[in-house]
């Protein structure tokens, strides 16, 4: 469970805009929003580094305190993060407010647990189908990602997002037909069906501008 102790520093923006926020990246700062809980938005900076340090401690999915000027404030979850396309540096984020207790609907990755028994067995090929589930629970017990057992897995056969096991008190989102990981035949395994089958009969081609036979008198 995400129950780590993150803290992260913010500082009230005094200069909006697209020249403000590239102002601040030059100082290795990242231009954020905190918004949520009816309060007016409002835009922050943050230090780059410190931040994605919490990332790489699993702040993606746990709440994080933030402080301003040394004292303690609200306490917040990363909500949307936006990539420059080149260096695929974080250049903005969004922190939505919440409290401990309040139910939160999150994206979490999908961790595949064990060797199917088709693949071990049978040579088939796993497909993860589905990468991220959205889930409902509290903010304060989101799980890092939540975990697919695939070992009884035959081929032909899938998971779906109803079958994945949640932690107790969270709901699935993501519809429950939606299939997430599924083991099928590999290309030689159904080549060899094919063949098996035996060849289909094709159908007799028609020849364009052949004459219709006259019928019988």
């Amino acid at each position: 469970m995400a129950t780590k102790d993150l803290r992260l520093s913010i500082e009230t923006r005094q200069k909006l805009g697209t020249t403000g926020a590239q102002s601040l990246r030059q100082r290795g700062k990242i231009p954020a929003v905190v918004y949520g809980h009816g309060t007016p938005a409002e835009h922050v900076a943050i230090e780059a580094r410190a931040f994605e340090d919490i990332l790489h401690h699993g702040g993606r999915n746990s709440i994080i305190t933030l402080s301003e000027g040394g004292k303690k404030g609200e306490t917040a979850l990363v909500r949307e993060l936006q990539y420059d396309p080149v260096t695929r540096r974080i250049i903005h984020a969004d922190l939505l407010r919440v409290s401990a207790d309040e139910a939160v609907t999150v994206e979490l990755q999908v961790v595949t647990v064990g060797t199917a028994l088709g693949v071990r067995d049978f040579g088939g090929v796993m497909d993860v189908v589905t990468h991220a589930l959205e889930v409902e629970g509290p903010a304060n017990r989101i799980p890092e990602n939540l975990e697919v057992d695939v070992t009884n897995l035959g081929i032909h056969e899938h998971v779906s997002a109803a079958d994945v096991k949640l932690p107790n008190g969270f709901t699935m989102v993501t519809p429950p037909d939606t299939i997430v990981v599924s083991i099928e035949a590999s290309r030689t395994e159904k080549e060899l069906e094919e063949v098996a089958a035996g060849p289909t009969e094709a159908a007799e081609p028609e020849i364009v501008g052949a004459e219709t036979p006259a019928p019988a008198e």
